[in-house]
């Protein structure tokens, strides 16, 4: 009967591999920062796949194909106004782009503020995605991961939550500590692509800051969360991009983080289109925007 399992578990893996495809469990001890409900997770399929109300936070994991694969990886955080997740929109769609450019690509469900099953709201997020940071870099050498190229990519509020992870990555928390959580959960680049970045008025996006902080954040929780104000010296190499007529985040968003880059010493990347409004993600059928996937390959060619 042993016998039997092992062998089973062998295959089980070996079809894993073949498809180079599989979800795995964010947190294996319980998740932190959380309470049991019977709140259950909604997913709907109408025009996207949209989840909201997540328990348990998931890395989805897509492989190149190992003859082009350039050991670079990018965790994917879809965004949704820290409401929902538009995960195939902003996120799978994204990983099998990244795949096909030789790029490993994680996309992680995770927590959504929201949730009755989250105890301290703004904390769950940043917590999920410090922890898929560390769980790719924990296994980058059975993912055939250079440990030193392990970056992020957010859309929107997912923009957001990669910016924060960008500027308080070493902030401390309170989380039993093991083997994967001493590891760094500073990503080695960013890319944000019409994030929400500041908390501030008049260019804060209310939805994401009310369903992040709450409706009467105070000021030192807003001044936190406006990542224009938490850029450091050890902030990562970004890729902004953003449409001038963005009427749901402003495009002013990435303009501040822009300048704020430029003021700690760095020198990112920014590409506006005057067109594109928000959400536009691969921007299939949209013109020239099409194009901005080619803009962030060459950048991301850079970084070697």
């Amino acid at each position: 009967m042993k016998k039997f399992i092992l062998l089973l578990g062998c295959l089980i893996l070996s079809i894993n591999t073949a498809f180079s495809q599989q979800i795995i469990p964010l947190w294996h001890d319980g998740v932190p920062n959380s309470q049991p409900t019977e709140v259950t997770e909604i997913h709907e399929t109408e025009r996207i796949l949209w989840i909201e109300q997540v328990q348990k936070p998931t890395l989805e994991i897509y492989l190149p194909a190992k003859a082009h694969a350039t050991g670079r990886a990018v965790l994917i955080l879809p965004g949704g106004g820290y409401r929902g997740l538009a995960y195939d929109w902003e996120g799978t769609d994204f990983a099998k782009w990244f795949n096909s450019n030789g790029i490993t690509a994680f996309v992680l469900k995770y927590r959504l503020p929201i949730s009755d099953s989250v105890v301290e709201s703004h904390k769950a997020p940043l917590q999920d995605a410090k922890r898929a940071i560390r769980t790719i870099r924990a296994n980058s050498k059975n993912w055939n991961l250079s440990e030193d190229q392990i970056g992020v990519m957010g859309f929107s509020a997912g923009g957001h939550l990669a910016s924060t992870l960008g500027t308080h990555f070493d902030h401390e928390e309170v989380i039993e500590a093991d083997s994967i959580n001493t590891l760094s959960a500073r990503p080695d680049f960013m890319i944000l692509i019409y994030p929400v970045i500041t908390m501030k008025e008049p260019y804060g996006h209310d939805g994401s800051r009310n369903n992040l902080l709450g409706e009467n954040p105070d000021e030192a929780m807003i001044e936190y969360y406006s990542n224009e104000t938490q850029v450091s010296e050890n902030t990562p190499p970004t890729f902004l991009l953003h449409a001038t007529d963005d009427d749901a985040v402003p495009v002013e968003n990435s303009l501040m983080f822009y300048k704020a880059l430029k003021e700690k010493g760095h020198q990112p990347e920014m590409h506006i289109y005057p067109e594109g409004g928000h959400g536009f993600a691969l921007a299939i059928g949209h013109d020239h925007l099409e194009g901005w996937t080619e803009r962030l390959y060459d950048w991301l060619e850079t970084l070697d």
